[in-house]
């Protein structure tokens, strides 16, 4: 059975910053591309008109990628306004005679999680949840209890069909590119597995700080900013097993079969660290603990993977800004013209940012008389174009009922059982020098687990 379209978008926190940096300019661009002509209600209690949301929008796109005039015409004849308390049932009132006829509404929740429980109820007392899709965004829960509570909220009103929780990461076009080369080159599958694979190394850096936004991450650090949630994902798409079919049901199945075999971190397996001056930053503790780098192996207890460990490299004030995999490949079982070390042995590269490329380590004589190697890379490298937004992406597909990029609960739990065991047991912070690679005991824990 084909999912029905929705035919109106309701989006609460309309006047906050992932509207103005993430929502408008999607909007815009599905207008554009003429796939969004329902009608578009915005909903905040900043005391607004329609106007002045108006001309947020067009500030938005200003700042945001650029306005298209055309488009954003049509975006203001379809916008309209609701102001009020998300606690006043007089508001979801508003809500039901704006939405008029629309029978299948999306609503979005660009707003804090704490605040998902009233909204829900409020949809749903006021009528306006019926045969409704609703979508949150991460942070799905703090830990696997309030992960379990807020599914919990969420069922009370909605089907786990109608939910669709964000993760704009998973529709970034590199991401995507990792699980297409996987399983569309039949030379991998042969050695993507414990017999030829060492170690799979993954890094996700920033030569920033928190940027003024550190009372924001003393809520969350780096284990729940971008491990459990993002990386993880990136390590389904590397290691889960093919899907029977491309629906969202059977990739998303493959994916929790993989968490659920992901073993629970093990504290001996996590160094955590702050770099120096982030107790300065406004906004946090002068004693906290929260870190802003993670280093940590993980273990997947299936046949194909079992023994192989998957290394977490995570922070921001190190070296570079980039995210890339590198899947390490077995020495040669016997050494020939030379001594061939886990260091200079195969690779497959994934660059995922700032640019994308897909690479091989491979090994070629040197010039001369004697049978001695030397390192090459062979390198795919994806020309930079106009590509699809990742909100953009996600909007269209949550708007046409397709879950495919979007986590279900069952793997939200699964992955916070993969992290919780550290939440509250791990070692204290250790201080790194800004630009450097994290504490030493981080490079020393990969090298040991390698």
């Amino acid at each position: 059975m084909t999912p029905h379209h929705s035919d109106a978008f309701v989006f609460f926190g309309a006047t906050g910053d992932l509207a103005y940096k993430k929502i408008f300019p999607a909007l815009q661009a599905l207008i554009r591309a003429g796939e969004l002509t329902i009608p578009i209600i915005g909903m905040a209690r900043a005391g607004w008109t329609l106007d002045k949301l108006r001309d947020r929008a067009r500030d938005s796109l200003e700042n945001n990628g650029g306005v298209d005039n055309d488009a954003f015409a049509r975006l203001s004849a379809q916008l309209q306004y609701v102001d009020g308390d998300y606690a006043d049932p007089a508001t979801y009132r508003h809500l039901k005679d704006m939405l008029a006829n629309a029978a299948h509404p999306l609503h979005y929740l660009a707003i804090p999680p704490s605040m998902y429980g009233v909204v829900v109820q409020g949809l749903a007392q006021s009528g306006c949840a019926k045969n409704a899709r609703i979508i949150v965004e991460k942070p799905f829960g703090r830990d696997l209890a309030s992960a379990r509570r807020l599914n919990h909220t969420l069922h009370e009103v909605f089907p786990e069909s109608a939910v669709f929780r964000i993760d704009h990461y998973l529709a970034k076009e590199a991401v995507q590119n990792l699980l297409y080369f996987r399983f569309a080159n039949t030379f991998l599958e042969p050695i993507w597995n414990r017999n030829y694979v060492n170690d799979v190394q993954i890094t996700m850096a920033e030569d920033f700080g928190v940027q003024g936004r550190g009372a924001f991450f003393e809520e969350v650090g780096t284990l729940r900013d971008v491990v459990q949630n993002h990386l993880l994902q990136v390590i389904a798409l590397l290691a889960m097993d093919a899907p029977t079919g491309s629906d969202s049901h059977a990739m998303r199945a493959e994916k929790l079969r993989l968490f659920r075999a992901i073993r629970p971190l093990d504290p001996a397996n996590l160094v955590r660290g702050q770099f120096r001056g982030y107790r300065e930053e406004k906004g946090v503790a002068s004693d906290s603990d929260v870190e802003t780098f993670a280093a940590l192996c993980l273990y997947i207890d299936t046949w194909r993977w079992s023994g192989v460990p998957f290394c977490i490299r995570a922070g921001k004030c190190l070296p570079i800004t980039t995210t890339e995999v590198r899947v390490n490949m077995k020495c040669p079982p016997l050494a020939i013209f030379d001594e061939i070390s886990a260091a200079n042995s195969n690779y497959f590269r994934f660059r995922l940012s700032p640019e994308v490329t897909i690479s091989a380590g491979a090994r070629v004589k040197q010039h001369g008389e004697q049978m001695r190697g030397e390192p090459v890379e062979l390198i795919a490298r994806h020309e930079a174009r106009s590509e699809q937004l990742p909100y953009e992406r996600l909007l269209h597909d949550a708007l046409r009922g397709d879950s495919s990029l979007f986590t279900r609960d069952d793997s939200v739990e699964a992955a916070w059982k993969v992290i919780d065991p550290v939440l509250a047991n791990a070692a204290p912070v250790q201080e790194y020098e800004p630009g450097s690679w994290g504490p030493a005991a981080a490079g020393k824990l990969i090298m040991l687990l390698q």
